[in-house]
């Protein structure tokens, strides 16, 4: 017996915009995303089997919400209601909770935890948490942010998203930069291994045994690095280094450096270095904003898997580890897959500046009506 036919879909616009919000949400539900990239798929005319291998779900999960989108739209898409005793806290005492979290703040504290809020709302710390964990709440954390004052910002932003998204034939694009003041420390007593049972232990002391800067040169393509440890990370290192880069790189190439404004990148030593080497072509980052430079992502992992849970006794031993870790990533290479395109990061900048000038208006407002 055949199969019935699939269900054909036909979305509206306000079907399409609110499915595609649910896709691009940061803490939307992995279901509801996967939902709505079912339905999308669906009205573009894809079989269910086609949707099985593009999504690697089962049939039978394709096939249940693109019916039941068909027959409820949007409506369809939500969790129908599961078995067992029924709910003990109301829509109200909810909506209580995170008008609450979101509004207010415990007497003498910065923030709320959960059995505050418990003895607050008078509710089981449990439930606290799970009303939380619905609306992607967690006031324990917190992150910082820095927004950059560059006025050619979004030049900048455009020009080296495009190196990465879109490099120029015949050429190399290295991000650069130096990790500096990387220390040598050692433990005042020998690190405990990991065994069954007891995490690695170390003190929460160290001895410090000197400090080396790291100059480091990412290849985005290919994902190697060239590295070169150095006493100090003045313009003199900086350009010994720059010697080192230019002898590993093929003749024939231009060489596209995505580096910061750092002072030593700018003096005349370094102008007059790049201006007798046509092929080198400079682009530097927004001012405090380091996070598109590449390198900075590979100096995170070499911090994690080289750094900061190792002892060294001297430089000479933590210039080794670092150079044992580079070697081992060089061995393999996964270079960063870059996915914001410059429209999408200027479009999420623009969203932050805007809720941070609403925030501030409104911290100005109370205050002023304070007085």
């Amino acid at each position: 017996m055949a199969a019935p036919r699939a269900v054909r879909i036909e979305l509206s616009e306000v079907e399409r915009a609110e499915l595609e919000a649910r896709l691009r949400r940061r803490k939307v539900a992995r279901g509801d995303a996967l939902r709505a990239q079912i339905v999308l798929l669906a009205a573009e005319g894809l079989s269910n089997l086609a949707i099985v291998e593009r999504l690697g779900v089962a049939r039978m999960t394709v096939a249940t919400w693109r019916r039941r989108f068909a027959e409820e739209r949007l409506d369809g898409l939500a969790d129908e209601p599961r078995p067992g005793a029924p709910r003990t806290v109301s829509d109200e005492k909810v909506a209580e909770v995170v008008t609450a979290t979101l509004e207010k703040l415990p007497a003498g504290r910065t923030h709320w935890s959960s059995r505050g809020m418990a003895k607050a709302a008078g509710l089981a710390p449990s439930t606290v948490q799970r009303i939380w964990k619905a609306f992607s709440l967690q006031p324990h954390r917190v992150e910082t942010f820095k927004l950059s004052t560059d006025p050619r910002f979004v030049e900048k932003v455009r020009d080296i998203v495009g190196l990465y998204m879109s490099p120029p034939e015949r050429a190399l694009v290295l991000c650069v930069d130096e990790k500096s003041q990387i220390q040598a420390l050692d433990r005042t007593q020998p690190l405990l291994p990991l065994r069954p049972g007891q995490v690695e232990r170390r003190t929460h002391d160290g001895k410090r045994c000197g400090t080396t800067s790291l100059f480091a040169a990412l290849d985005i393509k290919a994902g190697t690095v060239i590295g070169k440890c150095m006493p100090r990370h003045r313009a003199a290192e900086f350009r010994r280094f720059l010697d080192t880069v230019e002898a590993r790189v093929p003749a024939d190439l231009d060489v596209h450096v995505v580096m910061d404004n750092a002072a030593s990148h700018k003096t005349k030593l370094i102008r007059d270095w790049f201006a007798k080497r046509p092929r080198w072509h400079v682009h530097y980052t927004p001012t405090s904003a380091s996070w598109i430079n590449q390198v900075e992502r590979f100096f995170a992992l070499l911090t994690d898997g080289a750094i900061r849970r190792s002892a060294h006794r001297s430089t000479a031993e933590l210039e080794a580890a670092i150079k044992g870790y580079i070697d081992a990533h060089n061995a393999d290479p996964k270079p960063f897959a870059w996915t914001k395109s410059a429209d999408d990061i200027l479009a999420a900048v623009q969203r932050f500046c805007q809720r941070t000038i609403t925030v501030q208006a409104k911290c100005l407002g109370t205050s002023e009506s304070g007085h």
